[in-house]
């Protein structure tokens, strides 16, 4: 009788116990989900998880520069997560987005650099539009290491936003690389706080307006950034 009365408390304790977020029957914990990237013409980007990564104050405390990175790819919704930080529209109503920008003109292309070709972010339909095939990611940095990171970013200012403004050239650009710097730091926070790597920098190939074939008298480089694991 003892034994018997020992055994239903024991699964009284059992099935009133914690259990774990992820599967509240087996008691396991939750998976992260990493969907493979396909390099289509288009890469439809998937909604970032709000409620993910660590506080802003561990991130904060993990945020460096790395300058190593290993060769595997990104996940969907790592890469999701990155180009939204970067700057996805987060205040739908007017098309702002997650960085702020001088004058909320927002002048800057964000362009993506993976091994299969060249992609522009588009963060009205939150996807990457494919511009170009093949490996350009020498173009995108001066260091080594960008040559194998399997993610660099490179953010071009279109000047033409400034028009009709009386603003000097002079200063577009440093309108330019001011806005890119918030663009990057949201990158550098995100990647601290989601296991991620990366670095901000300030050099590319003089080549590079010339491989986006883009025209030098209205767009300008402004940042670049590496990332990966």
């Amino acid at each position: 009788m003892k034994e018997l009365l020992a055994l239903a408390v024991a699964a009284l304790f059992v099935s009133c116990g914690p259990r774990s977020a992820g599967n509240a029957a087996s008691g396991t914990a939750p998976e992260e989900v990493r969907t493979p990237v396909e390099m289509a013409e288009t890469i439809a980007l998937v909604k970032p998880e709000l409620k993910g990564g660590l506080t802003i104050n561990e991130a904060l405390q993990n945020r460096r520069s790395w300058r190593e990175y290993a060769p595997e790819a990104l996940s969907l919704e790592e890469l999701s997560g990155v180009l939204w930080a970067a700057a996805g529209i987060n205040r739908p109503e007017n098309d702002h987005l997650t960085a702020p920008s001088a004058l909320g003109l927002y002048p800057l292309r964000v362009y993506a650099f993976f091994a299969e070709g060249i992609y522009l972010y588009d963060a009205k339909a939150h996807r990457l539009v494919r511009v170009k095939k093949g490996d350009f990611r020498k173009v995108s940095g001066a260091q080594p290491f960008v040559e194998t990171a399997p993610l660099n970013l490179v953010y071009v200012g279109d000047r033409s936003v400034y028009e009709g403004r009386n603003i000097p050239e002079e200063h577009q650009y440093y309108l330019c690389g001011q806005d890119a710097a918030g663009y990057a730091e949201n990158v550098n926070l995100y990647t601290a706080g989601h296991g991620l790597r990366s670095i901000t920098r300030g050099s590319v190939s003089p080549e590079l307006l010339s491989v986006l074939e883009l025209d030098p008298a209205r767009y300008c480089f402004a940042l670049a950034q590496s990332v990966g694991r």
